[in-house]
């Protein structure tokens, strides 16, 4: 697909930049259709090379098959909003990922987390980074991730928060979908999952407990056939909630 490199504009406060973390439904898996190739000239990305492009998906490039998330709906949502500005994806999230890579102080095995903070700080040479938004837990869906989860997701928050030098910085997290409660087994047949619920219930619940968060529903989306992803539509849909959510903290 061809690509256009662009040059955001000199002025740093009117760059406004969101980093998208996570695993795989952050980083896209649904097919691509022509809207999602339309430009933005508004829209950027940081691309693998650290340099900045005109966002069209996939703008993942965590696998050879990544393809729509909720990052480019964000993203047009936000310039729409804010038609003054030029907003900058900054796109981290890895497929597979569980939290513990995006812990702050577990090298080596935080490459996932060091990662985003050097494309971050690499993003903010040009200009000012105004939020995050996170979509991960599939992977930790198990007996013992559930019971860790809580506090491995406060330290990524406290994490970023402090090594980005923004303790305010606003952080949005997203709901597990229901799709995912029933999985199939190994003789694809549906299970229940039971830990797909306890995660949600912890992210929702860190809103009572950290200043500058808050999460979005996962209700009313679809699968691409494989009860995991989002497909397109959906995913489309979970950006444009991401940027309802993000708006709230940049009114404050």
């Amino acid at each position: 697909m061809l690509r256009q490199e662009a040059s955001p504009s000199t002025d740093k406060s009117k760059f406004w930049l969101f980093l998208l973390a996570g695993q795989s439904n952050m980083a896209g898996r649904g097919a691509v259709e022509a809207i999602d190739t339309m430009p933005n000239v508004h829209v950027l990305t940081l691309n693998k090379d650290g340099e900045w492009e005109i966002a069209k998906d996939p703008i993942h490039f965590d696998r050879t098959y990544a393809g729509v998330g909720p990052g480019l709906s964000f993203g047009k949502d936000m310039a729409k909003a804010y038609p003054a500005v030029y907003v900058g994806l900054i796109p981290c999230a890895v497929g597979g990922s569980s939290v513990t890579s995006w812990q702050p102080d577990n090298a080596p095995k935080n490459e996932n987390y060091l990662k985003a903070i050097e494309r971050c700080k690499k993003a903010m040479e040009t200009g000012t980074l105004k939020g995050i938004i996170w979509h991960q837990g599939e992977t930790d869906c198990t007996a013992k991730g559930v019971t860790t989860y809580e506090q491995r997701l406060i330290n990524t928050i406290n994490g970023f928060r402090k090594d980005l030098g923004m303790p305010a910085l606003p952080f949005i997290a997203g709901e597990l979908p229901a799709f995912q409660m029933h999985f199939p087994d190994k003789a694809d047949q549906l299970t229940d999952n039971p830990y797909v619920p306890q995660i949600n219930q912890i992210i929702a619940g860190l809103k009572a407990k950290l200043e500058n968060y808050d999460y979005v529903k996962a209700d009313s989306t679809d699968h691409r056939g494989d009860r995991l992803h989002f497909n397109s539509a959906s995913a489309r849909l979970m950006g444009k909630r991401y940027a309802v959510a993000m708006k709230q903290y940049l009114k404050k």
